[in-house]
């Protein structure tokens, strides 16, 4: 009986002397790039469904999931092909067929979702599952190669576990913190699938009977051609958005800024006191009766986009300082090179997360602070909590206002739970919507779209008020006291540990815009 420690039985002997031709360098390589690459598909993923999923926890954790699924069916099958055929056979067309299929992914994915909606999901699915686990075969068939004598298993499946959890964290802090900065999606994937292409040819040289990579080479030349043609191209990439300006053809300054497929704003570059959205006309029409007519302010504004409010007020009010947190720096390039923000606006803009902003301002120093921050048609949690109003309130002087643009359709259980929120930090909440939303109209049900929400420790003018959104033909009425409250019903407050904003929200046509 041979011994535990000693070397593999004679049809093992006889695979470890055709496996010396993989290297421990080479089979490092290996399992580090296949694994990279696979968080590289992942994340990049997210950003090509945005415009069309929306960025949200439910996009994010379906992607995910397709992505783990994908590394356990790759991990199980590359384990069971690995006993049954030679390895080497196996790796090249693993990496050859995952890169076709990942140059291909923008432009299939882009053409589905404006050709074949109902297929999205399908095909999304599809472009994370098929080269995930393809690449997540690599690694056990490596290990199969690598395995010479049972006395080196631990060794073996040890050192290349760590090294291809190393290349996924690689692969993850590249992405996020270089390549999404600094290329276009596309570009990003295309990339990759040459990189994997030739990686496949490397191999393939080792391997008897493996001819594809120079057909496969020529679909990953295709995938960059198609991405030319391929429908859903953005003006520019941004770290969180396919950005877009579009031209109104009606209005020579005017032009909209479209964020993953959404409406974000509206700016009329030679008229900022032309408003096009109704909801900030009525932000409008609640500054220009919450601060005497014509005087200057100091204002904080959670979220940028095309600056359309924080030039209203420049203009409005001469002399107005507004500071403004946009964590967006691609969005910030398009608001100084295609919107003419200039450094002597009076609008200094920071590149931020809005609660670190907020966190930096110093108490009592703002007369108004605007919530006008979105991630596709959510306000990122994390500016909705009970905390982060507390903030605010610390911000704002003691008759200074906050005021909020919500978006809710369906029952609105997010626009519900939003104003408990306010309602539990600020003495004075005042709701201001369609008559139908705010529950001025009992008769029909809410339908849904933008909310403005005000919240004070000094009563709001409400008399005023309503007068200049009538004057702006805004057609929004207002809603407080008792009647806020029975809108409010049993809705829970948001705060830190809770706030489950995605979940509330309703789902609607984000081409319907803001």
């Amino acid at each position: 009986m041979s011994s535990v420690t000693g070397p593999l039985s004679s049809p093992a002997a006889g695979d470890a002397r055709r496996n010396r031709g993989l290297g421990s360098r080479s089979a490092a390589a290996l399992v580090f790039g296949s694994s990279a690459a696979v968080l590289v598909v992942e994340i990049v993923a997210l950003r090509l469904l945005a415009p069309y999923l929306g960025l949200t926890l439910e996009t994010s954790t379906m992607v995910i999931g397709i992505a783990l699924t994908a590394i356990a069916l790759g991990s199980w099958l590359g384990g069971r092909l690995a006993d049954q055929v030679d390895p080497r056979r196996l790796i090249g067309p693993s990496l050859g067929v995952s890169g076709a299929v990942v140059a291909l992914t923008p432009a299939v994915l882009r053409s589905t979702a404006e050709w074949a909606p109902v297929l999205l999901l399908i095909v999304a699915g599809l472009t994370i599952l098929v080269p995930g686990a393809l690449l997540s075969a690599v690694t056990p068939m490596v290990t199969k190669l690598r395995l010479t004598s049972l006395a080196e298993t631990g060794t073996v499946v040890g050192r290349l576990s760590g090294v291809g959890t190393v290349g996924a964290i690689v692969g993850t802090v590249l992405t996020g913190f270089v390549l999404i900065s600094r290329l276009p999606v596309s570009g990003i994937l295309i990339g990759l699938g040459a990189l994997l292409m030739a990686g496949s040819a490397l191999v393939g040289r080792r391997a008897r009977g493996w001819t594809g990579t120079p057909a496969l080479t020529l679909v990953v030349v295709a995938g960059g051609l198609a991405t030319v043609p391929a429908p859903g191209g953005c003006d520019a990439e941004t770290k969180y958005h396919c950005a877009r300006v579009v031209a109104d053809p009606d209005r020579d300054g005017g032009h909209t800024l479209v964020l993953d497929g959404v409406r974000h704003s509206y700016v009329d570059v030679d008229d900022p006191a032309f408003l096009k959205f109704t909801y900030v006309r009525a932000l409008a029409s609640v500054a220009d009766t919450a601060f005497p007519e014509g005087e200057p302010i100091t204002a904080y504004h959670l979220g940028g986009g095309g600056l359309t409010f924080p030039r209203y007020l420049a203009a409005a009010r001469p002399g107005t300082r507004s500071l403004v947190s946009e964590i967006d720096g691609g969005v910030v390039r398009i608001d100084r090179e295609r919107f003419g923000l200039r450094p002597d606006s009076g609008i200094d803009v920071r590149t931020e997360d809005g609660r670190l902003g907020l966190r930096r301002l110093e108490t009592d120093s703002r007369d108004l602070v605007v919530g006008d921050a979105f991630g596709g048609v959510s306000v990122p949690w994390h500016l909705t909590t009970v905390e982060a109003m507390r903030d605010v309130r610390r911000v704002l002087d003691e008759d200074g206002l906050y005021a909020a643009n919500l978006i809710d359709h369906g029952d609105l259980a997010f626009a519900r739970a939003e104003v408990a929120t306010l309602a539990e930090t600020f003495e004075h909440v005042v709701l201001v919507g369609e008559p139908v939303d705010v529950g001025s109209d009992r008769a029909a049900a809410p339908d849904g779209g933008n909310l403005v929400v005000l919240a004070s420790d000094r009563p709001v003018d409400l008399r005023a008020t309503q007068e200049a959104l009538d004057a702006r033909h805004v057609g929004w009425r207002l809603a407080t006291g008792d009647d806020l409250t029975a809108w409010i019903g049993d809705a829970r407050p948001l705060t830190d540990d809770y706030a489950p904003v995605d979940q509330l929200l309703q789902p609607y046509d984000s081409r319907g815009g803001r």
